[in-house]
């Protein structure tokens, strides 16, 4: 919803790698991108998952000398991996492939097998990915990872492919006066649009605080956020406050997204039972 409220086409992939990277440091040209997230698979019973956090938080020595591994391997299928100022990785390739991915948010706590790349190519973008778990295995910078306690990257994700879509001349379908999130895509889309990003505080109440001041905001919460109870209480005692006078949620769950608007005068309407928010999301 978000993409397609700033006018941006799916074609099979929303071209999230591509304007991130725009804003990430990162020299475009012609190239196909896709965001290449390090991440931990864990073995369950009977399948992989993807652990948290994700992606992984991994230092720039560290993500430099994997780098380095991949380019070195990938060269010769024309696959070139690159890190951003933010430190999110992206790989780009001259030629645009025919597979359409998922978002990892998507397949967080599932079965990945359901998840991996579709399309003509998908064979050998799954084939692309077993050959990088096998160079992750035991690479020295995995190695110094956990001796320091950390997870190890032992995949990519891919997904969000595209090519640089042309400028926007129209402006978003929800105008907002500032944009405030946590991420470079989210930095990227406010850029996009002309509209000035600041960086979350790590405290909502904070962020929330310096909002009021705005007549209109695009606040994007962290994936921990989105599912905690105490970050709506404090959404609701602003809306009853009246600090807030309209609140527009977008929740996703699944590939699905729940939005709801809610107004001061909501909570005059008693004969409504109130859930928690985890219950929507079910």
């Amino acid at each position: 919803m978000l993409c397609e409220q700033h006018y941006l086409m799916s074609a099979p992939d929303y071209p999230i790698a591509a304007i991130a990277a725009a804003s990430d440091g990162l020299d475009l040209g012609e190239a196909y991108w896709l965001r290449a997230d390090p991440v931990h698979l864990v073995l369950q019973r009977d399948s992989f998952c993807l652990s948290e956090p994700c992606p992984l938080i991994v230092s720039r020595e560290h993500a430099q000398a994997i780098m380095l591994s991949l380019n070195q391997h990938f060269k010769q299928d024309g696959l070139t991996f690159c890190l951003g100022n933010s430190g999110a990785w992206y790989v780009h390739l001259a030629k645009t492939p025919e597979i359409k991915t998922i978002l990892p948010a998507i397949a967080q706590g599932r079965n990945i097998a359901h998840f991996m790349p579709q399309g003509e190519e998908a064979s050998r973008w799954i084939a692309y990915l077993n050959e990088v778990q096998m160079l992750l295995h035991g690479h020295a910078a995995n190695e110094s990872r956990e001796q320091m306690g950390e997870i190890p990257v032992n995949s990519v994700w891919f997904s969000g492919g595209g090519l640089m879509p042309a400028a926007l001349t129209t402006q978003p379908t929800v105008a907002v006066d500032v944009m405030i999130g946590y991420d470079v895509f989210y930095r990227a889309l406010a850029e996009r649009v002309g509209v000035p990003y600041r960086k979350a505080s790590a405290s909502l109440l904070e962020t929330i605080t310096s909002l009021l001041a705005q007549s209109s905001a695009r606040l994007q919460l962290t994936p921990a956020q989105s599912s905690d109870d105490a970050t709506f209480q404090l959404l609701i005692d602003a809306l009853k406050s009246r600090k807030i006078s309209r609140l527009v949620m977008h929740l996703s769950c699944d590939e699905k997204t729940l939005v709801a608007e809610i107004k001061p005068i909501d909570f005059y309407k008693f004969w409504r039972k109130a859930k928690s928010m985890s219950e929507y999301l079910v």
